[in-house]
């Protein structure tokens, strides 16, 4: 099954994309993916899988209980502001 295309409309953004991706030796769809997933943990403060497991076995060194982590890290969305 062929990969979904990645279109970029605005000049300014294709540009920037096509630029890093050379510099960096990766694909187009590569940069905006870890761009995009960049900006989604700035912005919604979500931490990467990548640094959330690493920093948990860091922080309890044993056995935990996910549970009791859940709960005592767990923040009430007030929703969208209207």
């Amino acid at each position: 099954m062929a990969e979904p295309q990645l279109s970029v409309r605005g000049a300014k953004a294709r540009d920037l994309a096509h630029r890093l991706a050379h510099r960096e030796r990766r694909s187009v769809a590569d940069v905006v993916e870890r761009a995009l997933e960049a900006y989604e943990i700035r912005e919604a403060g979500c931490e990467a899988a990548s640094a959330f497991y690493p920093r948990l076995a860091d922080d309890y060194r044993s056995e935990l209980d996910l549970e009791t982590v859940i709960r005592e890290n767990r923040k009430i969305d007030p929703g969208p502001e209207l």
